[in-house]
């Protein structure tokens, strides 16, 4: 079993990295599944709705290994959303059982070689860093034994009734000039405003949360906040990309506030597996877009709400 691959992936690695994850995303997109919007609450999904996460730290993970740890939980019928490394079981007093397979997630970051720095330092040029992923290897709590009570226990799900109220309270509180009325979901960079119809527009009213979620996941991305690149027309492959990103921003933010809709988004598919077709980082880096936005969607929580932050340093404190 390999506990960890701790290679520094740089050149052909990398770009393959890349290829893997895309390969397995384009998969689902054909296959008429969407894998952000995972099927939460029926008998596909044994785990309770709500973003992966560190069970020793409590950390949530980002960007695309949301997609890959929740891909994770559906295929494997795992009952929990929380994930360790095979030495964080160990120091916990448990372990992996015998013949588990783990599940790849991914670490991007730079690093800038002794060589270049001491190039910089004589030239008075800035030092340029090299960009590198690696793979690391985690576990379901599912996937152990002899761990603590309190990490092994699944969480139950939050109440229903605390739903609706959380998200008009964020709404509020970002500051978006947040408009409701009409008949379609749209958002306007120029003027910097989001249209909603109400919810009683939709079929199902819960389904108006993640409507509202992906309008206000587009209004971040304004010069103004975390400035994306809007520009992109109808039918671009900038603007395909950038519906994906408000698509993954508004799943994380369901899935961090507990929120289980059922809306779907299908007339996309087909621009979203041009878009990966071409560039097979484009869901990488949408993925990282979408945590960034999300991140910020819900720092305007209360306080006692927060989100843990993501792990910034060391690989085991990352990974897991």
């Amino acid at each position: 079993m390999s506990r960890h691959d701790r290679g520094v992936r740089t050149g052909s690695d990398r770009a393959n990295l890349y290829d893997e994850i895309t390969t397995k995303i384009i998969a689902e997109l054909e296959a008429g599944r969407v894998p952000w919007v995972q099927p939460w609450g029926t008998s596909a999904a044994k785990a309770p709705l709500g973003l992966p996460k560190n069970a020793t730290t409590s950390r949530t993970y980002s960007g695309i290994n949301v997609l890959i740890l929740w891909g994770a939980v559906i295929e494997h019928g795992f009952p929990c959303q929380g994930w360790l490394t095979f030495r964080q079981a160990l120091s916990l007093g448990g372990n992996v059982r015998k013949g588990e397979r783990g599940t790849t997630v991914v670490y991007a970051d730079r690093f800038t070689p002794e060589d270049e720095k001491r190039r910089a330092r004589e030239t008075g040029d800035e030092a340029h860093a090299i960009p590198f992923l690696k793979r690391y290897t985690v576990f379901n709590v599912a996937q152990c034994d002899g761990l603590p009570d309190d990490i092994a226990t699944v969480a139950p799900p939050p109440p229903p009734g605390l739903i609706e109220p959380r998200v008009e309270a964020l709404i509020r509180a970002t500051g978006v000039d947040f408009r409701i009325g009409g008949n379609r979901a749209f958002y306007v960079p120029s003027q910097d405003y989001v249209m909603v119809p109400p919810p009683q527009a939709y079929f199902e009213p819960i389904n108006w949360h993640r409507t509202a979620l992906h309008e206000l996941g587009h209004a971040s991305g304004h010069h103004s906040r975390l400035n994306r690149d809007l520009s992109g027309s109808f039918g671009t492959r900038l603007y395909s990309v950038e519906e994906i990103t408000a698509e993954l921003i508004a799943a994380y933010s369901c899935a961090a506030l507990g929120i289980v809709p059922t809306v779907r988004h299908a007339i996309y598919i087909g621009a979203w597996l041009e878009a990966l077709r071409e560039d097979s980082r484009a869901i990488v880096r949408a993925a990282s877009q979408a945590s960034k936005a999300a991140d910020w969607l819900l720092s305007f929580l209360p306080n006692d709400e927060q989100l843990p932050a993501a792990p910034e340093t060391a690989i085991d404190r990352r990974a897991a």
